[in-house]
């Protein structure tokens, strides 16, 4: 019989794990339940893909991603003044906005976009649209529950 092993559009069920360079977990599905994945549709960035290629059922993989494989480096340009009109834009009158709220917005076409607030005054707020964990080595782990 052959063994199945996972393939570029392989439809696979598993569980993986972030965790950030002092130990912490960013994701964890070992401890909750596991995700299912369809290969190569982008539901799983390529960097991960790549460690999940060849693996088979109960296998377990560990990598660690510098921040250019992963979520790419932090990008001075990407934090960005947002005046308050622009902020209050199609949200209720009495939103309340505070340091570290994940706010999102959204883009000409339908595309919706995410920051996290800085800093904000009466006249505007600073958003970092990085993605959380761009700069920083990731661990990826991952063990194929099955492939279906």
């Amino acid at each position: 019989m052959t063994k199945l092993i996972v393939l570029p559009n392989s439809y696979l069920t598993l569980n993986y794990r972030l965790t950030l360079p002092n130990g912490e977990d960013y994701i964890n599905t070992f401890i909750d339940r596991p995700a299912t994945v369809l290969m190569g549709s982008g539901q799983f960035a390529p960097c991960f893909e790549k460690v999940l290629l060849g693996l088979e059922v109960g296998e377990k993989k560990s990598a660690l991603l510098p921040p250019e494989e992963s979520f790419g480096e932090r990008k001075d340009e990407l934090v960005q003044w947002v005046s308050l009109g622009a902020l209050k834009e199609g949200r209720d009158e009495d939103a309340e906005f505070n340091p570290g709220d994940v706010i999102e917005f959204n883009a000409p076409g339908g595309a919706q976009y995410a920051g996290v607030l800085q800093s904000i005054n009466e006249e505007g707020a600073w958003f970092d649209f990085n993605h959380p964990l761009a700069g920083r080595p990731v661990t990826f782990e991952a063990q194929i529950v099955a492939i279906l």
